[in-house]
């Protein structure tokens, strides 16, 4: 892709993140999710080939359509109340329609069904933006409007999507979808206590984050998009595979790693509400995904040999990208020792 293209779409998207985690106007806000839309397609469909196209076209159809409802869902609203202040949102119906179109965006269960095929379309970078970037506005607008959101109905999403989003990752051998599947499952862990604890929310998406930045990076490093070919990684760099080891343990929530730090909190937070059951149910569906994290961690300390003779070669990385790879990896691993500090803050 042209460079100057490239620098437009990326500014474009900056921008459109910018308008609506700021604005306390329901056209803002709308307004910013489709300059998103707009901008993340050319980089979903920039290597041409037939299955990004049909990424694209899944993803601006699916996007178009939660956008056209949170459009809806904030006029409902406008009728009834005659606010159009995000922090207003009063009437039931207009929340049970954000509720759905923010989890059509963010790709919770039962509207989950486009992220895995979108994700295994793009690029890996363009993977990492979906990932994390793309669903830094729906959680805002989920954040801003919590204290008026259905408990009920927050839960069931979440823990639909931490079950499905564990279950349907099992049998894959693509790391793409099995990223896209960890994905869903986490944002289960975000939607179920967003209404209790927001920020308990924005820090595990922060962490999150970090994380998955990191795995994306890592492997994007490395060439690496199948179970297969992460096996005979350990011929390019050693060092990065252990770093990607440690963190697909601690994305999987393994203590004394970062990723265990939200779900305590978030577990802590559940049982401080007396929702003991669904604390015990988030706890037992995390096994689930646990499992596929620990075939992908397992697969990077499996030392085959490589297929073919000419798959040893010197392996070069542009030094910026391992510095911020060592950096993320780093805070994705030895977080969790600096947890009262954050307990305190929150």
């Amino acid at each position: 892709m042209n460079p100057q293209a490239k620098l437009i779409f990326t500014s474009s998207l900056l921008l459109g993140t910018t308008i609506t985690i700021s604005s306390n106007h329901w056209i803002m806000a709308w307004a910013g999710l489709e300059i998103n839309t707009l901008a993340i397609l050319p980089l979903i469909s920039k290597s041409h080939h037939p299955r990004s196209i049909e990424a694209a076209t899944k993803y601006f159809l699916t996007q178009s359509a939660a956008s056209a409802l949170v459009l809806f869902s904030s006029m409902t609203n406008a009728w009834h109340t005659g606010q159009w202040d995000i922090t207003q949102l009063s009437h039931p119906t207009s929340g049970l329609i954000l509720t759905s179109a923010i989890a059509m965006k963010l790709g919770l269960v039962p509207f989950h069904f486009w992220f895995p095929e979108v994700l295994q379309g793009a690029p890996l970078s363009t993977g990492l933006l979906l990932s994390t970037i793309m669903k830094l506005p729906p959680i805002t607008l989920l954040y801003m409007t919590s204290p008026s959101l259905n408990p009920t109905l927050l839960a069931t999403l979440a823990i639909l999507s931490a079950a499905i989003g564990g279950w349907m990752g099992l049998n894959q051998t693509q790391i793409r979808k099995i990223l896209a599947f960890s994905s869903i499952s986490h944002l289960g862990w975000m939607a179920i206590i967003i209404i209790y604890n927001p920020k308990l929310t924005l820090l595990n998406f922060y962490l999150y984050t970090v994380m998955t930045a990191t795995v994306f990076l890592a492997l994007n490093s490395i060439k690496v998009l199948k179970l297969s070919t992460l096996m005979t990684a350990w011929t390019k760099v050693p060092s990065l595979n252990a770093m990607l080891l440690l963190t697909l343990l601690s994305l999987a929530g393994l203590p004394p790693l970062t990723g265990f730090l939200p779900k305590w909190l978030i577990i802590q937070e559940l049982t401080k509400q007396e929702m003991i059951p669904a604390a015990t149910l988030m706890s037992l569906l995390s096994l689930l995904s646990l499992f596929f994290y620990l075939r992908l961690a397992y697969c990077t300390t499996i030392t085959l040999p490589p297929h073919t003779t000419n798959h040893i070669k010197q392996w070069r990385t542009n030094k910026p990208t391992s510095i911020l790879i060592a950096i993320l990896a780093t805070t994705s691993i030895i977080l969790l020792p600096i947890s009262p500090l954050i307990v305190t803050i929150l």
